[in-house]
This record gives structure tokens, sequence and C-alpha cells, in this order.
């Protein structure tokens, strides 16, 4: 009894012995030692000392070279062996609470000691909380912590404007790691088009009976010339940057655009792969410079192992699940089984892999995008398949559907893909939302499992309108309005909370409006007043684009009012009966038959509404159903280069009354459009006295291919209309 007795006595002292006391009363005789002069043991320091002031009103001195005392803080210094990169260890031994890590990791360490510890939290831009408290104590401390990616990277808005956000997540940007900011889609930047293109233009793809020199355009890979100059760019490159040690040596953007010339094909056939050129060509580059890293895309028709040879160990695979869809794992659905094949594959082959992944709608930013049910598998997946560095490609706008929940969250599991998911969208529901939480929990499972039980896919080219009769329907629109009400309720005397889940709440306002003005019958007064809070709203919580090209939400508020809601006067064409001469791709053709003359306008993504033709001319024929006097025939096309979609070359009207002998009306030419932006152009005729006609011929001359510019370089484009309007 004596001996057990006494052993807990021991226990307790040694416990009590072990705990520091940072601040008592207000008051501290503690220090901050920093003892290296690395930038990142400053940065910690700083951080540890701007959040203890926050806490606890006490602001420790930061000291440089100093011998520690019991009660002292020391930061940087040697590390435990079972330290890797951007991990750190904490301990409290001898009453001196340390610090270390390697890399970054020494800031992580501080950031876990204030989360974990000091009940710190960082919720995004500029947003946090803490407990306030006179005494700051800190319990008997040993922990280890080794991040399971050495690379994370989120793309949530904060980290552009936020250096704490930043290094509280735990994340990196290219230009904080990849040579002169070569990341990604680099071949054109190492062996510019603009340079190269017109002299040699056998540097480029070969494929469709010639070569394609361009912006967007591949290497020929087989050419030695071509090894040369990007060999002699890169040693350059290195050399201007000697503090980094990887770079990006990868496909341009686009889709089958490779070379198939006869050394190339030769090379890809063997391999049985069209990644066996790049990594043989890659291979080479990494044995003349074996100090260095490079990085290189397994993206769209590269995805695909070679099935002979491995990638050297200084050869990074970025392996890309871009054509997978969302709404369950990976391992889950027949497009994501066939991307966990190839991942599985190149698993076999390198230790060195680097996981893209998309949890992102990039043509709708502002939309529902309910996928939090399915990051930590496939995270979990991506590590158990030799993945080091990782890239979650979220949703990250200001305004978007739960941007700083899913970054949160994203942030934590490429740390640990074994925290507990649940508990983690608990604690930051509640934090950023107040008493909001309960009812924004119930909205994110309910639309979860709208989705699941719809059937419909979820993929990142995404509309709204692709779900209204889904996890969109108005039943369930109706239930999801009525959580939120509920949390604006819960939340409307803290402003700070009530604006949070406003912001929130935009995803499903946009939807209500995408979905709207697909309907033929519309309560005008009821779409005003949702538009009117639209932007509003969208003004007051500075979102800035609606999806990746970078469209303004306040511009479309006004499109919409001036494109969606109905004219003062129908088009005559409203319900006419449409002849193809050359017909829309597809299943445009039978869309077709109704599409151009329903009164519906099409919206930002080609899903609803527009008719499109690939590779080709168009051309058909209105029956106005009687000889009627018209003014003006207007035909409205869709610009989105994303979607290879791009504006017609020409347009040609004629009309008749007999349907057989036509008179030309007008031939308008068109601009070429280059920009991003989604946009859309009315191409019209019309006449100061009205021509009598029953039938309306709309004769369009497409681009048919993707020019050098655009990455489908050498591919058939579309061109989309969505309407015909005769007045």
């Amino acid at each position: 009894m004596k001996h057990w007795l006494l052993s807990v006595l021991l226990m307790v002292c040694s416990t009590v012995s072990a705990q520091i006391t940072l601040v008592k009363d207000g008051k501290s005789n503690a220090r901050i030692i920093v003892q290296d002069k690395m930038p990142n043991s400053k940065t910690s320091a700083a951080l540890l000392q701007h959040f203890l002031y926050h806490i606890s009103k006490s602001r420790l001195p930061i000291e440089y070279d100093k011998t520690p005392r019991k009660g002292d803080i020391l930061i940087g210094g040697q590390t435990p062996q079972t330290v890797t990169e951007d991990g750190f260890s904490i301990s409290t031994q001898n009453g001196i609470l340390r610090i270390s890590g390697k890399e970054k990791g020494v800031v992580y360490g501080v950031v876990t000691l204030l989360e974990q510890y000091l009940g710190v939290d960082y919720w995004g831009e500029n947003e946090y909380s803490f407990t306030p408290q006179k005494t700051v104590t800190l319990p008997l401390i040993n922990k280890v912590e080794n991040p399971a990616f050495r690379y994370r990277q989120t793309q949530c808005y904060a980290i552009r404007t936020d250096s704490i956000y930043k290094w509280w997540n735990r994340l990196e940007e290219p230009n904080e790691v990849f040579a002169a900011g070569y990341w990604v889609h680099t071949f054109d930047k190492l062996l510019p088009s603009s340079v190269y293109g017109k002299e040699h233009p056998e540097y480029y793809s070969y494929f469709k009976g010639k070569r394609h020199p361009g912006k967007a355009s591949q290497w020929c890979l087989s050419n030695p010339e071509v090894f040369e100059i990007v060999a002699q760019r890169v040693d350059s490159i290195f050399k201007a940057n000697p503090d980094k040690h990887i770079m990006s040596v990868s496909q341009n953007d686009g889709n089958y655009t490779n070379c198939t010339c006869d050394d190339c094909k030769a090379i890809d056939d063997y391999e049985g792969a069209l990644s066996g050129s790049v990594i043989t060509f890659l291979n080479k580059l990494a044995a003349r410079f074996p100090d260095k890293e490079f990085s290189t895309l397994a993206y769209l028709y590269t995805m695909n192992p070679p099935k002979h040879v491995k990638p050297l160990p200084n050869v990074n695979i970025m392996l890309c699940d871009i054509d997978c869809d969302r709404e369950v794992t990976l391992t889950e659905n027949a497009s994501g089984k066939e991307f966990v094949k190839a991942m599985e594959g190149w698993s076999k082959i390198t230790n060195n892999i680097f996981v893209w992944d998309y949890g992102i709608n990039f043509d709708n930013y502002l939309a529902p995008f309910p996928n939090f049910h399915i990051l930590q598998d496939n995270i979990r997946l991506f590590k158990k398949n030799h993945a080091t560095m990782h890239f979650s490609q979220i949703a990250g706008s200001r305004g978007g559907d739960f941007a700083e929940l899913r970054a949160y969250l994203v942030s934590k599991l490429m740390w640990n893909p074994e925290a507990n998911v649940d508990s983690l969208m608990q604690h930051f529901l509640h934090g950023y939302y107040g008493e909001a939480a309960p009812h924004l929990y119930q909205y994110i499972k309910v639309m979860e499992g709208a989705l699941i039980g719809s059937g419909q896919r979820l993929w990142i080219y995404d509309s709204p309108v692709s779900h209204k009769y889904g996890m969109l329907k108005p039943a369930l629109m109706r239930r999801y309005n009525h959580l939120f009400d509920l949390a604006e309720k819960a939340v409307a005397t803290e402003p700070d909370f009530l604006k949070r889940v406003q912001r929130a709440r935009l995803p499903i306002q946009y939807s209500e409006l995408e979905i709207a003005r697909t309907e033929t019958e519309k309560d005008l007064a009821d779409i005003n007043k949702k538009l009117d809070l639209f932007e509003e709203r969208v003004k007051e919580f500075q979102v800035p684009t609606l999806n990746e090209r970078s469209n303004s939400p306040i511009d479309y508020c006004k499109l919409y009012r001036e494109r969606y809601m109905p004219q003062k006067e129908n088009s005559l064409a409203l319900g006419a009966k449409v002849t193809y001469i050359t017909p829309p791709t597809g299943k445009y053709a039978a869309l077709g038959k109704t599409a151009l003359v329903d009164g519906l306008f099409g919206g930002a993504t080609f899903v609803d509404s527009w008719i499109g033709w690939e590779g080709t001319d168009g051309a058909f024929v209105i029956d106005l159903g009687e000889t009627k006097e018209i003014r003006s025939v207007e035909t409205d096309f869709l610009h989105q280069i994303g979607a290879w979609i791009l504006f017609p070359l020409k347009v040609v009207y004629s009309y008749t009354d007999d349907g057989e002998h036509y008179t030309h009306w007008k031939t308008i030419d068109l601009p070429e459009e280059r920009t991003g932006e989604v946009k859309f152009r009315g191409v019209k005729a019309e006449s100061v006295e009205p021509v009598k006609a029953r039938y309306v011929k709309v004769e369009v001359t497409g681009t048919k291919e993707c020019p050098t510019w655009h990455y489908g370089v050498g591919h058939p484009s579309w061109f989309f209309i969505d309407e015909v309007i005769i007045k």
C-alpha cells in the first residue's frame, strides 16, 4: 500500500514539475529564445509572441543566442532524428518549452501548440478566435509530428492575402518550391513556339498529317535538338535560382495533342501508353541533372503509366484525376476506377508521386458542391499509393461553396489522413458559425444524401441546372432554405456569425436563379427580389468571380436582367418548326428540334438550352408557319474556350416566302475572341423596312479546328447556339 501511494505521489510530482507556467496573472518572466537565425525560426517566435499577447496581454521578449532558464521557450535548433521534412518536435522537458522542426516544421510546431494547447483557432482570412487567459500553463508535452505529404497545397483565397492563414494550415504555394515558378504546363515556357515555331516546326507535335507549332503545342520528344535546347534552358533556370531544386517540365494543357511521328509513336507503342515518350525524355533530363528534381504531368492522355521504362527517383509524377466524377469516392465510380488503376500502376514503378485532386466546379464556383463525404477516403488512397506531394484544388474562391470549411478539412487531412473528419467539421462549424452550426451541419448532410440518392454525377464543369430534378429539386430547395432561415435566426444578434451564414447561403441563392432562368413559367416578382438580394450580397462580401474564367457576379446580375428576364416583345420564332440542313452534333440533333425556338437562353455552362456543332459548319431553316413581316433576325452564340467552344467565323441570313428561292439578307463576319471569360454574342441582321417571309435560313461558318493558341490545337472546335430571335 505504501509503495503504491509513493508511486502515485511521484507521478503527480513529476507531472507538476513538467508543467510550465508561461504567464501568471497577466505577468511573465519567460523569454522566447531563438536558437538559430533561420527565417522560419524568427517567424515562429514572432507568431508565438503575437498570439500569447492576444491571449494573456503579456508580451514575452524575443532574444537570440541566450542560455535558456526554467520557464523559457526555446525556438529552433536540433530536432530529433524521427522528424522528417516539415515535421516538428514539442517538449516541456526540464521545465523549458522546446519547439524545433525541419524546413517549415518549426512554424508548424508553434501553430500546433497554439491550436491544441492554448485554444487558438484560425478559421479563414484574418478570422480567428481564442479564449483570453490571464494565466497560461502548459502540461507535460512530448510530441513529434510529421506530415503525411511533404508538399501540401489548396486554392483557398485566404492564402494569397493572409500569410498567417497559410502558415496555420501548413500550406505551400508553387513559387515557394518550384524554380522560377515553373509549375505545370511548362512546355511553351521552356521552348517558346513564338521563338522556334516558324523556323523549326519539327520541334513540335506531329499529328493528323502535319506539325502543330503553337503556344499550346506539345513537343516532339524524340527530337535530340529539343532535348539539348531544353537542357540548356533548365541549367540556366537552376543557376538563376540556386535555392530551388525542383521544377516542372510538363506538357501543355490539352488532350491528345501529343506527337505521333514515327520515333515518338514507336516509343509510346512499345510502352503501351502515351506517357512512354514523356518519361523517356524526363529520365534523360534527370540523368543530366542528378542533383535536381523534375516534376511532370500524368494528365489526360498521359495518365496511364508506361509498361517498361521506370521514372528515375528524381522524376516526380504529377498524377491528375481531372476526368473523374465526385459524387462518390474514386474507388466507387467508373471514371474513378480508371484513375485508380492508373495510380496503382504508377505506384508500382515509383515512390515519387504528386497527386492533383479536384474538389472544384470550374464553371460555377457559387454552386453547391457536396463532396465532403469523399475527401478522407480519397486522400487515404493517395497516401497508400506512394503520393508524397498533394494539391487539393478546392473551390477556394471567396463566396464559393463552404470555401473556408473545405480548405480547413483538406489542410487537416493532408497533414494527417486519419484525422476524425466529423469532429473537425463540427469543431469548425461551431467555431465559425456559432449557434447556426447544427442547422448548417444538417444542410450539408441532407444535400449529401440527396446527391447520392439522385444518381446524378457531380463533376468539375457542373451546373445547378443539372441537379434541378435531383439534389436541387423544389422540395429539397425549400428544405435548404428553411435550414438557412433557422441558421440566420440563431445568430441574428451576432453580426460576424450572421454575415458568415449569409455568405454560406450564396450557392443556394445562385442555384435558385440559375434554375429559374430555365423555366418557361416564371414568378417575375419573386425572381427580381432574389436577384436584388443576391446582387446586394455578392457586393457586400466582395465575391470576385463566378467561375475560373473570371466572370463577375455583378455582371451576371446585369446580364440576368437583360438576357433571362422576358423581353418586351416576343420572338416570332417561338415554337416555330426548325429544319436542319447541317444537323447539330450527336445528342444535340434531337434537342435542337425545340431548343432554338423555346424562348430560353443558355447560361455560362453549355449543359442547358445550348445546341452545338463540332468540327463543322451549321445550317438550318426556321419555318414561321405563315408569311409575316419581319424586321430582324438574331442568333445567340457562346464563347467558352475551356470547353473548346469558340465564336463562329461568319453568319449568313437569308429569307424566302416560298421555301425555295432565298433572298440574301446579310452576311456578318465575326472577329476572333481569345479571352478566357465566358461570353455571349448576338449576331443580328435587321432592316428599316420590313421584309415579308415565312422561312428564314441561318448558315454558320464555324472555326472547325482549334487554332494554334488554343490548347485543343489541331482538334475539332465547337460552336453553340441557344436561341433564334425573329422580330
